[in-house]
């Protein structure tokens, strides 16, 4: 296998981040004393805070904003008289707490890292990303954690990439492919850097957007054979 550097997004392609993210939310509002019902007041929150880290993506908003604004707009949208600080030191805390591994994670990581050297990529928060890869046990099979917050640029960003290209023990551009659910942020980044990529698509969604990925994966067990299928063709 040509590949000697595998970097992996962390959140929705190692680790499920939706079962988290319900379920840290779930213990913030509770510890708030909020005892009314969640579902609505959850999916608004989801979209505005999809809404905030596009936009930290683009370097419009900082990550501290986005941290409490997401909880502000939510609670506001709702006339709940709950503190969005509070609130967001909590939900980052849970997060820690709430690891749920995507099915072949660990697998994949221990089969890869017998091959060459892993690499994790996200645009989440420092501190946090570390102790649920601690959690989850992937940090036995992982070398280096690159965050967008110890980078200070985030995914897509070129600088983003070369910051942890920076980080691993060897780099060549021919040898390295990152593994992301985000066609917006890993594959697209990976075509602007020049690596290949894998899009992980569990649930089989259109590719409508200018990014393009090398090969694609449904599950995490497929993706060793789409690499040799790749390597084979």
């Amino acid at each position: 296998m040509k590949y000697r550097l595998f970097l992996f997004d962390l959140d929705d392609t190692l680790l499920d981040f939706r079962a988290s993210e319900r379920l840290s939310f779930e213990r913030t509002l509770h510890a708030l004393g909020h005892s009314g019902p969640l579902d609505t007041l959850f999916a608004h929150y989801q979209s505005v805070n999809v809404a905030l880290w596009r936009a930290f993506e683009q370097g419009t908003v900082t990550k501290e904003f986005l941290k409490v604004e997401r909880f502000r707009k939510a609670f506001a949208e709702h006339a709940l008289d709950l503190d969005p600080a509070a609130a967001s030191a909590l939900y980052l805390e849970s997060l820690s707490d709430t690891v749920v591994l995507i099915d072949g994670a660990a697998r994949l990581c221990e089969t890869l890292a017998g091959i060459g050297e892993i690499g994790i990529v996200t645009n989440g928060v420092d501190a946090i990303q570390n102790r649920r890869i601690a959690a989850s046990g992937l940090d036995a099979y992982v070398s280096f954690v690159a965050t967008s917050e110890a980078c200070g640029y985030a995914k897509p960003d070129v600088r983003f990439f070369e910051h942890a290209a920076a980080m691993a023990r060897t780099f060549g551009k021919d040898g390295t492919i990152i593994f992301g659910d985000r066609l917006d942020a890993d594959i697209l980044g990976a075509n602007r850097f020049g690596i290949d990529s894998c899009w992980f698509n569990p649930d089989g969604a259109l590719n409508a957007s200018e990014a393009v990925p090398t090969c694609e994966a449904r599950r995490l067990g497929d993706v060793v054979p789409a690499l040799r299928g790749l390597l084979a063709a």
